[in-house]
């Protein structure tokens, strides 16, 4: 009898699946304001994303709502409003996001923090590191 690998189960890598779903440039800064931030507008998430551009941040914020990590929200106001809205599937994602940052605050303090001193997670963000579901 042959043993069964985890492996064995899969059709794809669930790492890989992971980068294809929110690798793309931009989408997991869109996630991170939209979490952390409580940005849920185009212009906000426009502003403060570093080397952004209107297409490139219209075209990621349609591919996030098809891959269901966001709603879109339009408010039949004048002039129109429209929001956006992490999921549920979305906002899974905070635990990762965090672990990245921990990761990045633990190990490469010098080009985190402009005094370049280690900080764990929870001194920065006064909160535990979010754990996956």
């Amino acid at each position: 009898m042959i043993k069964q690998t985890p492996m064995d189960l899969m059709k794809c890598c669930p790492i890989d699946n992971t980068f294809k779903i929110i690798g793309k440039k931009f989408t997991v800064h869109i996630i991170r304001n939209m979490a952390m931030q409580g940005q849920t507008r185009f212009n906000q998430m426009l502003d403060s994303i570093e080397n952004s551009n209107p297409k490139t941040l219209s075209a990621r914020l349609k591919e996030m709502e098809k891959a269901g990590l966001i709603t879109r929200n339009v408010y039949d106001e004048v002039p129109i409003r429209i929001e956006y809205e992490l999921t549920k599937k979305g906002k899974d994602l905070q635990g990762l996001l965090d672990q990245m940052a921990a990761f990045s605050m633990k190990h490469y303090a010098k080009t985190v923090f402009k005094d370049g001193k280690q900080r764990n997670y929870k001194q920065v963000f006064k909160k535990p590191v979010s754990l996956l579901n």
